[in-house]
């Protein structure tokens, strides 16, 4: 701490200077501040004077330990180090796109072109269908009265009628120079005028007569036409024009930062009300505003210690503030920025109203689940789309809000590639997913008992392949498997069998909250979420109740993509959506039941959540996609299981062993046979199984196996010699050694 003396000092050597340098001592005022401020300079200068001099202390000076053991002064100066040049600041500066998003998206531009041109055909079709049913009849009822305007109209500009008004004024106020000039130039032109009108009305006339007697009937008949339909025109009123609108613009108002300002100084946040009441910069816009897409955007830079949750968690307000709907009012994060910078677009029509989104597979040949799989649109009317290698989704919400049509977007994009096999449990029994059954490896739909253990026996089937398959996936050499996970290279190697497995497990609550069955399914469904994601094998889990009894908290908080529709409260929210997500202005709480069905919270697909709504696909789209998924399947020889009509596989075991079938109706004496032998024998073997099997069946049904069919020659039944699609008998004896050894690792 100071002395006072020292005050008293400094002065007294201040006034010592002044002195000798000439500058009067009587009647100056010293600031003892600036004084100080001075001391501490000329210390500074002159430090190199004496080893033990140190720069004077100020009233509010803190000494801190510098790293050389001396004391140092927080509020002392210290030289800094310059900041980035000019050519590294123009290197971190952001640049604008040349061409609006809208240009430069194919999907985008072409969605536009397609909107114009409806528009324009809309708008065409409508007047053409009124033209011969309401504005003609319109224009020959007002005709007479138009020809009647024409003629009045002439009369008083040939007199000159538009002037009276001006004479009049002159007279009354007795403007007697001003009235006879006015009066002189209205008879020169009346004189001209009636000459005119004279002129004009025998032209007129001899047009008539030539019309009436020496033209072609067609002239005469267009003449009449265009005489009716100019005086119609002529006579309609002011107050009611002939066309009606074939559209009616929706007005919308457009964002300016004096709207977002007062909207968010309405919002209920404290450091920007108050900033804003003050007259100073509660929030900061970073960029213009500007359209993007259906909407505004605006980017801004909140006040310091306001986040985008903050803000998020008063979307109500805010769209009160701005006069808006709440399904048009949509704050963002942005995820390159740091957490005060919003991205609010303010969208021209409700989300809820965007209408049914079309799924951009729906008329696709094919599908690569290694790529990501189309989902939705957010409300900017961007697509958005989900990954599923690698990972698991869980989607929730209430009844009636669009989870089964969104688990079915996702089911066909599986579907439609043919190296996956698809696990299909529906446990609602209302056969929303029966259209994907032609392609299911499993399937079962419904509520009963014996369903729900079909599902589990699933989960433990799912359990102890993701068992075998880390063990194959081990077994593989480095520069094939470098990451120790599923490409689509090794998928498309039959002979490993570590093609994708998609297992889709619909309103899975009924199964986890079974009493018999319910804890052992979440426990392999919890195995199966961790191991399995790298291993090809992954599920997709929805339910409508999200609790810890009907969806364990290792399955929910393991899941790394989650998709939220309308839930009803803040727990709900949290099991779909994770951990705080609530509290960090996640919520889908937000939306309104049946208004806002197929809107929801995709987390884990993006860098931040976002608001998506789904595509729809009918039962109708959905069986199309699912024949065109059975033939690709059936051409790849890719079918397998319930899609062939085998029996389903139980966790006690098969009920029959293909591959054993075959060894044992090919002798050891055999070492070549046609594929159509081999199905006529497998049919007099199990009747049941295989009746009906031909040559085909049999390559559908080994390929999978790893077994391939190759020309064999061999000789018919009558004695000819020919060649015919078959297999070998070391093929079959490969492949059985090597699946006896992979259950043996499991």
């Amino acid at each position: 701490m100071k002395h006072p003396d020292d005050d008293n000092e400094l002065f007294n050597r201040l006034e010592a200077e002044m002195t000798d340098s000439g500058t009067p001592s009587g009647g100056e005022v010293v600031d003892l501040g600036k004084a100080r401020t001075a001391r501490g300079e000329s210390a500074d200068s002159t430090a190199d004077r004496s080893a033990d001099s140190r720069p004077p202390e100020s009233p509010d000076s803190q000494p801190t330990e510098s790293g050389e053991g001396r004391p140092t002064l927080v509020d002392q100066k210290v030289p800094t180090v310059s900041g980035p040049g000019l050519v590294d600041r123009i290197k971190n500066s952001k640049r604008l796109d040349v061409f609006p998003a809208w240009v430069k998206s194919r999907a985008e531009f072409n969605e536009a072109l397609g909107w114009l041109a409806g528009h324009v055909g809309h708008t065409a079709a409508f007047h053409a269908v009124r033209v011969p049913f309401l504005y003609v009849p319109k224009l020959v009822w007002r005709s007479p009265r138009g020809a009647l305007n024409l003629l009045g109209k002439v009369g008083r500009w040939t007199v000159d009628a538009e002037g009276e008004r001006l004479r009049q004024y002159t007279a009354t106020n007795e403007q007697v120079d001003e009235y006879l000039k006015l009066s002189r130039q209205r008879d020169r032109r009346v004189r001209l005028r009636t000459i005119l009108t004279v002129l004009g009305g025998l032209a007129a006339l001899g047009i008539g007569l030539f019309l009436v007697f020496g033209a072609q009937p067609m002239t005469q008949v267009l003449a009449a036409m265009l005489a009716v339909l100019g005086c119609g025109l002529a006579g309609a009123p002011a107050d009611a024009p002939l066309a009606t609108r074939a559209v009616i613009k929706t007005e919308v108002q457009k964002l300016t930062s004096d709207i977002v300002v007062k909207a968010m100084a309405s919002i209920g946040i404290g450091q920007i009300a108050s900033a804003v009441a003050k007259g100073l910069d509660g929030i900061r816009f970073v960029a213009p505003i500007t359209r993007e897409g259906p909407g505004w955007r605006a980017d801004i830079d909140l006040p310091l210690g306001v986040t985008v949750a903050d803000v998020a968690d008063r979307r109500a307000r805010l769209a009160s503030g701005l006069r808006r709907p709440l399904g048009c009012v949509w704050p963002d994060a942005d995820p390159n920025e740091h957490e005060g910078r919003l991205i609010l677009w303010v969208g021209d029509r409700d989300l809820s109203k965007t209408g049914i989104v079309k799924w951009q597979l729906a008329n696709a040949r094919r599908h690569d689940i290694f790529k990501r799989n189309p989902f939705g649109i957010d409300p900017r009317g961007r697509a958005q789309s989900v990954p599923m290698i690698q990972h698991n989704i869980l989607i929730g919400s209430l009844p009636g809000q669009g989870k089964t049509a969104s688990v079915r977007v996702l089911a066909c994009g599986a579907a439609l590639d043919p190296s996956v096999e698809l696990w299909l449990h529906e446990n609602k029994g209302t056969g929303d997913l029966d259209s994907l059954e032609c392609v299911s490896h499993r399937f079962v739909s419904g509520i009963d008992d014996d369903s729900i253990k079909y599902a589990a026996d699933s989960l433990k089937l799912l359990r102890a392949e993701v068992m075998r398959r880390a063990a194959a996936i081990k077994k593989l050499p480095r520069d094939l498997c470098p990451d120790k996970r599923i490409t689509r290279q090794i998928a498309d190697k039959r002979s490993l069998k570590l093609w994708p497995l998609v297992g889709v497990f619909d309103e899975c609550q009924n199964l986890f909250a079974h009493p018999k069955y319910g804890k052992q399914a979440g426990e392999d469904a919890e195995f199966i979420i961790k191991l399995g994601r790298a291993l090809g094998v992954i599920l997709v889990l929805a339910t409508q109740r999200p609790d810890k009894d009907s969806l364990p908290t290792g399955i929910s908080g393991n899941v790394s993509i989650r998709f939220a529709l309308k839930v009803a409260g803040q727990v709900e929210n949290d099991m779909i959506l994770g951990t705080s997500a609530y509290k960090n202005g996640v919520r889908a709480t937000s939306f309104r039941p049946e208004i806002d069905a197929g809107n929801g919270y995709l987390a884990g697909a993006t860098a931040l959540p976002v608001v998506v709504r789904t595509a729809y696909l009918d039962d109708n789209a959905t069986h199309a996609i699912a024949q065109r998924a059975h033939a690709l399947r059936k051409a790849e020889g890719t079918l397998s299981g319930h899609a062939l009509g085998e029996e389903a596989e139980s966790t006690t075991g098969p009920s029959y062993d293909l591959l054993a079938d075959v060894a044992a109706i090919v002798p050891a004496s055999e070492e070549r046979v046609w594929n159509e032998r081999i199905a006529a024998r497998l049919a007099e073997l199990r009747p049941e199984v295989y009746g009906g099997w031909k040559g085909e069946n049999v390559t559908s049904a080994l390929k999978p196996h790893g077994i391939k069919t190759r020309d064999v020659a061999g000789t018919t039944d009558d004695g000819t010699r020919t060649t015919r699609r078959g297999i070998t008998r070391a093929d079959l004896l490969t492949a059985i050694a090597e699946r006896d050894e992979n259950r043996g690792a499991a």
